[in-house]
């Protein structure tokens, strides 16, 4: 791990707390004496199957970079999409399999974000559904329109 300051692969631990399902730690570079904050997790040995066939192990912060993409410029807090992030992996390792298929994965993301902000959820689907036009994107609008209409209570 590197300093973000100033790029030095040195450095010490001053503090380290619980954070739930992760390990904060403080951190201070040997060489300009900044302090950067990390958290550790636990690293689920889970393997994600892609639409291609190929196998890749669950990245976290992958899903996080996907999701933070599509909240581009939306109130999304960082801790609401850290706590999709979590949600979503707690509840691949609820299913107790070592392997998961990557539609899994994006409908469980889907199932946060239509709750969430329906602007970042259509940015998410137009990548993970791979929508290819805008009938593509008006359909997906109307299924999002239709499940929200369904949620109302009466």
């Amino acid at each position: 791990m590197r300093c973000p300051h100033c790029g030095h692969d040195r450095h010490k631990v001053i503090d380290t707390r619980d954070a739930g399902d992760a390990i904060r730690r403080r951190r201070q570079c040997q060489k300009c004496n900044q302090r950067f904050t990390t958290y550790e997790h636990v690293a689920p040995s889970l393997q994600v199957i892609k639409r291609d066939g190929r196998r890749e192990p669950f990245d976290r912060q992958k899903l996080s970079m996907g999701i933070r993409i599509a909240a581009v410029k939306r109130p999304i807090s960082t801790d609401t999409i850290e706590n999709i992030v979590q949600q979503v992996e707690n509840s691949l390792l609820a299913l107790n399999r070592s392997e998961v298929n990557s539609k899994l994965i994006g409908n469980l993301v889907l199932d946060h974000l239509a709750h969430i902000d329906q602007v970042a959820y259509i940015r998410f689907a137009s990548v993970y559904l791979d929508l290819h036009d805008l009938a593509d994107v008006r359909s997906e609008i109307d299924r999002l329109m239709g499940r929200q209409q369904h949620e109302l209570p009466a």
